[in-house]
């Protein structure tokens, strides 16, 4: 636990809310100085360990799954006013503090050290990567599966702590995507005086609003878990003075989409005149079809929770995306299962239990050394 901790605070220290270059160098010195593994960084930034069966074009892969960028630290996270100066990282009372401990240098130090100790059965190939830019959109994900990577099987390490009950570390076969949209209207500027002379975009756009109101959010069973999706308005922006009736007016969507389905925004839009709909981003969800994996996942986690005399983990789903998503629809089978509790991440207490870590480092190195 000791070694597993001070990784932790160590890469828990490198800033890398803008620029991931050097966590991404630490993380990749160590694994070229404690293992044997092919080590790579592509040219994202993304550090790639492959160790094992790495020359049998047949063997199962699986890969232990992280990212090493974080969100912009908050006051008191750093030795500056702001975002500037050096991350401050603190250990008291059983946890590491500090920007990134939970989301997810401390799954990322735990993934590391089982890539280490783990000894995967002959015929698999043992994957570690690390990626940038999951924080703004999954861009390192993304190049990487643009590249070729496509592991049988990947744990990502994101967060699954505490979700069936306090105290344990769940296994997530499932989780919400998310699809930001705006649906923009189109209309004809006029005096406001004479209203009638133009075509009110604002008129429009509630319009389509109130078609939103009228959706169904899509539900969806994941290996007997429910996910279930969410659809909210979330800005209105149109209009640029007083007296001159709107062309122009949008509305902002945030929807949490789900395994198979989405609400229909555009047939919104399509019915709507004078409105269009925009996707800016769209995280894609994951659902597991892996029921042995799972259900292998699972074992090894109670046995871990047993050990310690904890009460057993569950199979749950996950309300945020993650880069399982992207993976997931690359053809990978993926869970999840990472130390972060729900609540923690992205917040100015940021923290992460040394006993959870430990506990995951046992889950990951188990499940790389089993049967699958």
């Amino acid at each position: 636990m000791d070694e597993l901790a001070d990784l932790t605070e160590r890469l828990v220290s490198i800033p890398s809310h803008e620029d991931e270059t050097v966590a991404g160098d630490a993380i990749a010195e160590w694994l070229r100085a404690e293992t044997d593994a092919a080590v790579e960084r592509d040219d994202a930034g993304n550090v790639l360990a492959f160790a094992g069966a790495t020359d049998d074009p047949d063997a199962d892969s699986l890969a232990l799954v992280g990212h090493h960028d974080v969100v912009p630290p908050a006051p008191g996270q750093t030795t500056g006013e702001g975002t500037d100066g050096d991350y401050v990282v603190e250990r008291r009372d059983g946890r590491i503090y500090g920007r990134g401990t939970a989301d997810m240098k401390g799954s990322v130090a735990a993934a590391m050290c089982a890539f280490r100790d783990a000894t995967p059965p002959a015929d698999r190939e043992l994957v570690f990567a690390s990626f940038v830019g999951e924080e703004v959109g999954g861009e390192g994900a993304r190049h990487a599966i643009g590249a070729g990577f496509a592991p049988d099987r990947a744990v990502v390490a994101e967060g699954s702590t505490n979700y069936s009950k306090p105290g344990v570390t769940d296994v997530v076969v499932g989780h919400r995507g998310r699809r930001g949209s705006r649906l923009v209207a189109h209309g004809e500027a006029a005096h406001a005086s004479e209203p009638d002379a133009g075509e009110n975009a604002i008129y429009r756009a509630y319009d389509a609003i109130d078609a939103v109101r009228g959706l169904d959010t899509p539900r969806a069973t994941v290996l007997g878990n429910d996910v279930s999706g969410s659809l909210a308005v979330t800005i209105v922006d149109g209009g640029d003075t007083w007296n001159v009736i709107p062309e122009r007016c949008e509305a902002t969507v945030d929807e949490r989409t789900v395994p198979g389905g989405r609400a229909d925004l555009a047939g919104v839009a399509d019915a709507t005149p004078g409105v269009e709909l925009v996707v800016d981003q769209d995280l894609p969800p994951m659902a597991c079809a892996d029921p042995a994996f799972a259900d292998a996942a699972l074992d090894v986690a109670r046995a871990v929770h047993d050990d310690r005399g904890l009460d057993d983990p569950e199979h749950v789903t996950k309300p945020h995306a993650t880069d399982a998503g992207r993976l997931a629809g690359a053809g990978t089978e993926c869970l999840v299962c990472g130390a972060s509790e729900l609540g923690e991440a992205h917040t100015d207490t940021e923290s992460a239990s040394l006993d959870v870590l430990d506990r995951c480092y046992e889950i990951y190195t188990r499940l790389a050394e089993r049967e699958l």
